[in-house]
């Protein structure tokens, strides 16, 4: 059992208990009422200060933590201790520097403006500016928050028969502390913290404060004498969201937490307070500024002040704080005028969204990315991991986008959230919480990236969260990438098959090639806004791939085109049905080329692919001559051979005059004949005229067609032609009467031919 600090130890101004007696009272209280340390007694030093080197004991519980334990010199964050959820800090004050001196400056740029009202929604309702001219015990140098769990939860005693159990039972206390400075103490003050779920801001350039109120939003109101410590503190409860109104009657009512015994929930100190030694001024270690001290690290008696508050036991716990306004005010009144805030970000809690690609069976996708396949029919999914901190119990959804395709050899993300993906799926506690998105069918190769938006719970005051992590949707690039993932086309196999070989010179070669391996087209039937790449399991597949052929016949060296009949290369198309196939179609069909001259010949085949899906392929990938399936003789075609002579006959005479030159006219007349006599009638005969003019002259026969002695193939050896005999006659000239005419002896000029030809069929070149 835990007992209240009041009842077992003494503190520094606060009354000590009178008697036993009154433990033994309290104690039968503390039994029914849930056993449980008072907001001041936890580990928090409420204590009039900001400075955690005076700790303190409640029982075994040592009180080390203090404002300065969770901020530095400068105000920043330090890292939370033990149990601490959040904290923020708020500096509401400028220096100006004169004459090398940093200085207090007056100008205040958030304040409210007149008509801003507690009792009113923060827009509208609530209106800021800039001022020079705020009251100094009204005017807050700095404000900060922290949020603190309780990791004691609350005992479960048996209770007698007929008590209601506390609600409260069982749970660890969600407890706010806040604290803030002032520039001056010449007076009482009035002060106030809300505590909002959603965020609120102002802009003194418009003057209008931007958010709303949520349902459970608390304000805490204070009262503090200058030298007498905190008169009272109030907490009220925001009812419903924006057209909702805060409650008037309290929640929860405290004193001072330096009198405050029991188990309060909730209380405030000041370093003003009544009890000896704590009407003193403090040390800050970060900067502040009051008007006797102007700028530096102290603050006068009365000017800080700070509480704490158990909403758990208020019944105000199971909501997200997350944004703090500390204001100074005319009274504690609801309808009070306020003046000063200093509004900052405590973020009480936190989600994180974290995602995880997966395929459609929920495996993890390999880090290379994912074949589109055969059927271009790639199912996946995403895997959301949401982790919410600073409460329990909480609820939402979580919406699923997805986009692409990008470029595959893209980096970046997407710039908009792409698109969703069926339903947002429903999220509650435990933390953390995995969520599986609907699947999405891709039918396209690229870069894809999941993005899933976690909504926040607004009732509990749990913010959102995405990953990427930006929100909220549509988003701008974000430079998160492992949400990412790929999915590659398909590399298809081209292989060729040369017909019939070898084949004559003369004849055609044939080519025929298989293609195996390529992916459907994307399908047509998207999501709408998807670009007709993302289908439910269930739609149709795209068409299969299409594209063209090339076949190419090269010579022997695999780098010359072949010459002869037909076109070379030669690009087909891919007929019905597409996709992996022998081609040409229809089957039994090729493609043709007539080599101009024999030899050994190499077909090669390309694939232009069909863009996205399937790459183009080629069948060149084995060396020159390497496959004898693209391999193709053409051979010489074979010869005989066999001869037979044939002669043409002509003759030559000679004509000369024994005393002087020739006359002109006269003719000379070839006969040839079949005989060795001259007799009968001649084979061929031809007349030469005599140019004359000389001595002698010297005609002959041009004999080239008109009489040709022939043979034949298969003629017996030393086979005989003849014989044959030349009768050559000379006229002169009738005027010539000078010169005697004179004639050839026929058995002076005859010849036979003896001759063998070769029937065949020869031999090989050597």
């Amino acid at each position: 059992m835990v007992l209240s600090r009041s009842l077992v130890k003494k503190r520094r101004g606060r009354r000590p208990l009178a008697a036993l007696s009154v433990l033994t009272v309290f104690l039968g209280t503390f039994l029914i009422a849930g056993i449980a340390l008072a907001v001041h007694d936890l580990a928090f030093q409420l204590d009039g200060d900001v400075t955690s080197s005076t700790t303190t004991h409640v029982g075994p519980l040592t009180q080390a933590v203090d404002w300065d334990s969770l901020f530095d010199a400068d105000g920043n964050k330090k890292a939370l201790p033990a149990d601490f959820t959040a904290s923020g800090f708020k500096r509401d004050f400028n220096t100006v520097t004169k004459r090398g001196q940093t200085v207090f400056d007056t100008n205040d740029d958030s304040i409210y403006t007149t008509g801003s009202k507690d009792t009113l929604d923060i827009n509208p309702g609530w209106q800021c500016k800039a001022a020079n001219n705020v009251l100094t015990k009204n005017d807050i140098m700095n404000a900060y928050v922290a949020a603190y769990t309780n990791p004691v939860a609350d005992a479960n005693p048996k209770l007698p028969d007929g008590v209601t159990p506390n609600p409260n039972f069982g749970k660890h206390h969600q407890i706010l502390y806040f604290g803030l400075e002032r520039n001056g103490n010449n007076g009482d003050a009035n002060v106030a913290f809300w505590f909002l779920q959603g965020p609120a801001s102002c802009d003194t350039a418009n003057g209008s404060w931007q958010g709303h109120h949520t349902d459970g939003d608390v304000l805490i109101v204070s009262a503090f004498t200058n030298g007498g410590g905190v008169s009272g503190i109030t907490a009220y409860r925001w009812n419903g969201g924006a057209n909702g109104s805060l409650g008037t009657t309290a929640v929860g009512n405290g004193g001072d937490c330096q009198g405050a015994s029991g188990l309060d929930a909730i209380c405030a100190t000041t370093n003003g307070s009544a009890a000896p030694g704590l009407n003193a001024a403090i040390t800050t270690p970060w900067l502040t500024a009051n008007t006797a001290d102007n700028v530096g690290h102290t603050l006068q008696p009365s000017e800080f002040f700070e509480g704490g508050i158990d909403l758990t036991t208020e019944n105000l716990g199971g909501k997200c704080f997350n944004t703090f306004v500390g204001d100074t005010r005319s009274s504690q009144s609801l309808t009070a005028t306020i003046f000063d805030y200093a509004a900052g970000t405590l973020g009480e809690c936190t989600s994180t969204t974290q995602t995880t690609p997966k395929q459609g069976d929920g495996t993890p996708i390999p880090a290379g990315g994912l074949p589109i396949g055969a059927s271009a029919s790639v199912p996946v999914r995403d895997q959301a991991l949401v982790t919410v901190t600073g409460i329990d119990t909480w609820s939402g959804t979580v919406t699923f986008s997805l986009c692409g395709p990008l470029d595959l050899a893209s980096t970046g993300n997407c710039a908009t959230g792409g698109v969703q993906i069926g339903s947002p799926v429903a999220v509650s506690n435990p933390s953390p919480a995995t969520v599986n998105s609907p699947i999405a069918t891709l039918t396209q190769i690229g870069r894809y990236c999941w993005r899933a938006v976690f909504s926040g719970d607004s009732v509990a005051g749990v913010p959102g969260s995405s990953d990427p992590k930006v929100i909220p949707p549509p988003a701008p690039p974000d430079t998160s990438t492992t949400e990412c993932f790929k999915v590659n086309p398909v590399q298809p196999t081209l292989r060729t098959h040369a017909g019939t070989s070898p084949v004559d010179f003369g004849s055609s070669v044939t080519d025929t090639a298989t293609l195996t391996g390529t992916a459907n087209e994307p399908a047509t039937n998207g999501i709408t806004g998807s670009t007709s790449i993302l289908i439910p399991p269930t739609a149709s597949n795209g068409a299969k791939a299409h594209g063209t052929i090339t076949f190419t016949l090269y010579k022997a060296d695999c780098s010359t085109l072949a010459t002869g009949t037909g076109t070379n290369p030669q690009t087909i198309s891919l007929t019905t049905p597409f996709g992996d196939g022998t081609y040409p179609l229809p089957a039994g069909s090729s493609v043709s080329f007539q080599p101009d001259a024999p030899g050994t010949y190499h077909w090669f085949a390309t694939y232009s692919g069909d863009s996205p899906n399937t790459l183009n392929s080629t069948a060149t990938d084995l060396a020159c001559g390497a496959d004898p399936n693209e391999d193709v003789i053409v051979r010489t075609i074979p010869t005989e051979i066999k001869s037979k002579q044939s002669w043409i006959p002509n003759d030559t005479a000679t004509i000369t005059s024994t005393v002087g030159n020739l006359a002109a006219g006269g003719t000379v007349a070839f006969g040839l004949y079949d005989n060795s006599t001259c007799s009968g009638s001649a084979l061929y005969t031809e007349s030469k005229t005599l140019t004359g003019g000389a001595a002698t002259e010297e005609v002959g026969t041009t004999n080239t067609t008109a009489f040709k002695i022939t043979t034949g193939y298969l003629d017996p050896a030393g086979s005989i032609k003849g014989a044959y005999s030349w009768k050559v006659v000379y006229t002169p000239a009738a005027a010539d009467t000078a010169h005697t005419g004179k004639q050839s002896s026929c058995d002076a000029e005859h010849f036979s031919i003896t001759y063998t030809n070769d029937p065949g069929p020869g031999s090989n070149l050597p």
